[in-house]
């Protein structure tokens, strides 16, 4: 994959910090989707999420690996994908988004070295500076691009959390297995 990976500070490899995760907590505006809000003059009229990025965090999940949202907002749209794509969890209204990632830790009963966070701008720097392994889309703020381990080739909302799960999954051996379960077995070869 492009995207670009660094050594985690206190010279840990970043492979260990990824076997260590059991829960991916992930910002929505600007990780999830690209950021764009579209408010009409009743609220909040929609957001648009990548189905890839969905499937990726269906592999999670039939990883083994728990999902989260971490969101500032309040989203009636964040509840319905949270639902769809059966998250774990769902934290909306979330200012401080550290606190929210020691209330996930003591939820599942988990440490926060065994959590990945994945965001994009200031907001996203407490549970960044906190979670075991810290992600980031390519076109996040510059603070965040410095604070994550590792970073997406891929812009927010349009495959960069896919691109982390496939790399979570990778770093742990268990892409090739989830791929070849997904094909069915052996196949014709296509002409």
């Amino acid at each position: 994959m492009g995207a670009r990976t660094s050594r985690a500070p206190g010279g840990s490899d970043i492979i260990e910090r990824a076997a260590r995760v059991k829960l991916l907590a992930l910002d929505v505006d600007g990780t999830m989707t690209d950021g764009t809000l579209y408010i009409g003059p009743d609220a909040e009229a929609m957001k648009g999420f990548s189905v890839r990025d969905g499937f990726g965090l269906a592999l999670l999940r039939e990883a083994g690996l728990r999902i989260a949202i971490v969101t500032a907002r309040q989203s009636s749209i964040v509840a319905t994908r949270a639902a769809e794509l059966r998250f774990d969890a769902l934290m909306q209204g979330a200012a401080d988004k550290g606190e929210a990632l020691r209330a996930l830790a003591a939820e599942f009963g988990i440490t926060l070295d065994e959590i990945a966070y994945m965001g994009d701008d200031w907001p996203d720097l407490p549970a960044l500076g906190i979670a075991g392994l810290a992600a980031a889309p390519a076109d996040a703020a510059g603070p965040v691009l410095t604070a994550a381990h590792w970073v997406a080739s891929r812009p927010a909302g349009h495959g960069a959390v896919r691109e982390f799960a496939e790399w979570l999954l990778e770093s742990r051996g268990l892409l090739s297995g989830l791929l070849e379960a997904h094909r069915g077995g052996p196949r014709e070869p296509r002409q």
